[in-house]
Order: C-alpha cells, then structure tokens, then sequence
C-alpha cells in the first residue's frame, strides 16, 4: 500500500514537469531546435526526476524513523503497532512507460490507536516506561489454598502396624496482599520499579486425632497476621530495537528487602492445642526473612493482532546465620548455625490477542521450581529439604478506560499440588 500510494504522489510532479517542457515547447514551434538542445533538456528532466526520487526516499526513511521510535514505546505498552510501521520500499529506477492500472490516490489513513495488545498476567509487565513519564500502579491480589496434613506419633512393632495416635489435619489458607508500585522510565530503554506490598493472612486449621474413639474434630487453630511485606526494586532495560516481526528483549534484575516479618520471628509454642511433632504458629509471617536477587529475560514477538510472550528467571536467596526461631517454651528451640532456601528457576509463556479498540485477552502459564532448603543446626546436624514445583494457569483481561487508566484482571489456578489453588489479581495503573 505504501508503494502504491507514494508513486501516484511522486508522478504529480514529475508529470508538471513533463507538461511545461512540453508546453514550452510548443509556443516555441516556430522556432528551430536543434536536436542536441532537445536531448540535453531531457537528460535534465531525468536528473531532476532523480533527485526527486532520491528526496522522496529520504523523506520516507526520516518518517519510516520516527514511526519506529514511537513504535518502540507502543510496543512495549503491548499496543499494536501504527500502520506504516515497516520499512518503507524503495522506489524503483526510472523505466519506460508502459500502461499501469489505475492506482488509488493519496496516502491511506493510520489504524486507530488500539489498547493493549498483552493482558498482563506475570509480575512484570511487557513495557518499558517512556522517558520522563511516571506509572502509579496500586493492585489488590487474593490468594486462597487448602491442604490435608497427616502426621503418625507413635511407633511400629511390624510394618503398617501403628502404635500411636494419627493426626489428621485440613488447613485453609487466605492471603490479601494490597501493592503501591511506582516506575519511571531513565531512558528510551531503562525503567526503574519500586514496590511496597501490605499483606493479611488468615489460617483456619481442623484436625482429628484417629484411634480416639473421637468422630468430631478436636483440634480448632485460626491464626492470622498483618504488617508491610519485602519491598522490592526493580530494574528493567531493553536490549535491542525489534519492530516488524522481530523479537523484543528485555533484561531485568529484582532485589527483595526483608522488610515483612519473617518466619523466625513470630511466636511458635509447643503449648499451644494442637502442637505435637511441631510448634503452632501464633501469628503468621508477611515476609520471607531473606534478602534476594532476582535476574531474568523476556521475549516479546509481535505477530498482529497476536503478541506472544515468555520468560526465564532465576531467583538467590543470600543465607544467613545464627538464627534462632521464636519458640516458647525456649529450650525447645533449635539454633541455625547456616539457613539458606534454595535457588527458585522459572519460566513463564503465553499469548495475547486484542478483542478490539479496548479490550484485549491473556492466558499463559507460569512455573516456578524451588530447590530444596539447606539447613545445619548449631549442633553441625544438617536439616533436609525438598524440592517443590509450583504451576499455574493464568487467564487475563485488560479493559482501557481512557488514555491515563487501564483495568487489569487475572485469574491464576495451580495445577501442581503445593501451588495455591486460586489466585485473583487486580491492577490499575494510572499514568502521571
């Protein structure tokens, strides 16, 4: 469309030119020309007609240029790209005339401006703020998982003969956390991320003691905990250009503080109804107790009206040392001489696709393996962990409310045991 539209503007004129040589010409019929005069006049003309094409290329490169800068923000937002976006075709050489069919006229209209083409569903967005511009993005997520326990105190005399009690337990876990995020783009490429969670957890727990003759629950725990979560910075740059078809890279590194209260922290008590093998939370913790770098990549591929996307991060945890839980009674605490979670990989992919001028839908998947805990006692005993895969689904849907506000929603579902069941995340960013 841009070849066809851009020669009939070319030829205007070129066929004016043509015109008044030919024009002036005529009035001068009477007079005599000589044939070196005409060829000299039409070489001219056809240097001219070069240069003019060499202008028109030069100008459509210019605007093919700054289309592209403005694309390079588009698409970072997840907007579908302007039209006319691609590189513009050359013209061609000068060649004999021939007969051409008819040709529409004038330069085709942009496509309208289209909403997010990327419904965000993972932590970290698709975009790269513009330079100079800040996005408040306050978001509220409610997370929700059930899990049965079973725990044998007692003893065997052969195998599968149990002397002791079976503690069954069903635990229901709730958790609100609430974020205010701030990020402003440094440059074309680099954006910073400052986020500050408050976070509420509730934990209703039911148990049962089998072989005690009891065929009601017995054991009632409901334990909560409030308070500010780890606040996190963020940085973010992209790597290259893409456009067109091609790929966009973009780098990230994540550092999380440990400014929630941590696991060791919080009041755990032997006395508590229903500790047996383990201590009883009195209050639940809102942050991890450990300080943690995160790196990672991700892949945005334009492919209009579809986006497809995915990711890779691996997460650090830093270990720390001399850590003694808060156990009453205290004698029953056991000292840390070393603590360090292990290392969490994860990748992430999906698709996007624009519904139309506002609205646009998500689904994707996100996987997270957690190596297992290295631990070792005061005692030089070493603590044994486990590793624990955690899958969900993800479906989201983005609704553009105006030009300085978007809706975002997205529900996760776990597809791997130990991930929660249902996660349910709203986000509004505001542009400032």
């Amino acid at each position: 469309m841009r070849k066809c539209c851009a020669e009939p503007t070319l030829l205007r004129p070129l066929l004016g030119i043509l015109i008044a040589s030919l024009s002036s010409g005529a009035y001068a019929a009477d007079e005599p020309v000589a044939a070196d005069d005409i060829s000299a006049r039409f070489e001219a003309q056809i240097r001219q007609i070069e240069a003019l094409k060499r202008e028109l290329a030069r100008q459509e490169a210019a605007l093919f240029d700054l289309k592209h800068e403005v694309d390079l923000e588009r698409r970072g937002r997840g907007v579908a790209p302007t039209a006319g976006s691609e590189r513009p075709v050359q013209v061609a050489q000068a060649q004999p005339a021939q007969a051409q069919p008819a040709q529409p006229v004038g330069q085709a209209p942009e496509a309208p401006d289209r909403p997010p083409a990327v419904a965000p569903i993972f932590e970290q967005p698709g975009v790269l703020t513009p330079p100079g511009k800040w996005i408040f993005e306050p978001s509220l997520q409610y997370s929700y998982s059930s899990s049965d326990r079973i725990a044998l105190v007692g003893y065997t005399v052969i195998p599968a003969i149990l002397i002791g009690l079976i503690d069954v337990r069903n635990v229901k876990s709730n958790s609100l956390t609430g974020t205010l995020a701030l990020r402003t783009g440094l440059t074309n490429r680099f954006e910073l991320e400052a986020r500050v969670p408050y976070v509420y957890r509730f934990d209703n727990t039911r148990g049962r003691e089998i072989f005690t003759g009891s065929a009601g629950d017995d054991i009632f725990t409901d334990v909560d905990g409030s308070g500010i979560g780890d606040v996190e910075l963020i940085g973010r740059y992209q790597l290259n250009d893409g456009g067109g078809d091609s790929p966009y890279y973009i780098a990230s590194l994540r550092f999380k503080t440990r400014t929630g209260t941590d696991p060791f922290e919080v009041r755990s008590s032997f006395l508590a109804d229903g500790a047996r093998i383990a201590a009883v939370q009195e209050e639940l913790p809102t942050g991890s107790g450990f300080y943690s770098v995160t790196p990672g990549l991700t892949v945005l591929i334009p492919s209009d009206p579809a986006v497809f996307f995915g990711g890779i991060s691996y997460q650090y945890s830093f270990k720390r040392s001399g850590v003694k839980p808060n156990v009453v009674p205290a004698e029953a605490a056991a000292v840390y001489d070393e603590i360090q979670p292990g290392g969490v990989f994860g990748f992430n992919f999906g698709m996007g696709l624009a519904l139309n001028e506002r609205s646009s839908f998500s689904i994707g998947y996100d996987h997270l393996s957690v190596g297992p805990t290295k631990a070792r006692l005061d005692s030089g005993e070493r603590v044994p962990g486990v590793r624990v895969q955690l899958g969900t689904l993800l479906l989201g849907y983005s609704y553009k409310i105006d030009n300085t506000r978007t809706l975002n929603l997205s529900l996760g579902v776990g597809v791997t045991r130990d991930t929660p069941d249902m996660q349910l995340t709203l986000r509004m960013p505001f542009t400032l």
